[in-house]
């Protein structure tokens, strides 16, 4: 008797388990909103620069306003002058995108051990001490007081409803959206690759994420 209620046990068990995987998974339903999604231009030489955005969605708030699209003269160091002679340090947006986000793979991590996690990944993911400390910045105060966060980086969830198009066209272009979910407890996932990238000449990057709730 012993030996079936403990096999009943494990089988109750991995269903719960594999319950709250599905549910996690299919979660992203639940809130669609992209949150301080930035972009970065870093030409080799003083370029101007067009760029719009497709998005599957509503844009709700943009720094500098997107009109019918950004057109700034972008400088090596990544400072923006638009026609008026204004200086910004990237392009902001936020918006409602209308998409489903892909929670089967990620990260549980502490709360009190976000911001480690996040330097140390970014950094493995390409981004520079700058474009990663004001992403912490942006996101740490929302993460790290939650007993666990499931963090995972979303790809073409993301670019597929959210397309950049920039002129000239960039040499190569980084876009790190990241969609986390809080926890109570910590579950067993798998954890995804982190792919390093190589910026080469014209290079933009990107980063923005969304909490699912």
């Amino acid at each position: 008797m012993k030996k079936i209620a403990t096999a009943v046990v494990v089988v109750v068990i991995g269903i719960m388990t594999a319950y709250i995987v599905y549910v996690l998974s299919t979660a992203a339903a639940e809130n669609t909103f992209a949150a301080k999604p930035v972009i970065y231009l870093y030409p080799e030489q003083t370029t101007d620069v067009s760029v719009k955005l497709e998005c599957d969605g509503q844009l709700t708030c943009t720094y500098p306003a997107y009109g019918n699209g950004w057109a700034v003269t972008a400088q090596p160091d990544g400072r923006l002058i638009d026609a008026d002679g204004k200086e910004y340090s990237y392009l902001f947006w936020e918006g409602d995108i209308d998409t489903q986000y892909d929670m089967s793979k990620g990260f549980v991590i502490k709360g009190e051990d976000t911001a480690q996690f996040l330097q140390e990944t970014l950094h493995a993911m390409g981004l520079t001490p700058r474009e990663y400390n004001e992403y912490i910045v942006y996101w740490l105060p929302q993460m790290q007081d939650n007993p666990y966060n499931l963090i995972t980086f979303q790809t073409d969830a993301y670019t597929e409803h959210a397309a950049l198009h920039i002129n000239p066209e960039p040499d190569s272009m980084l876009r790190v959206f990241m969609a986390y979910q809080a926890l109570d407890k910590p579950i067993d996932i798998e954890e995804p690759d982190i792919e390093p990238f190589v910026r080469t000449c014209f290079c933009v990057i990107e980063w923005g994420g969304t909490e699912i709730t």
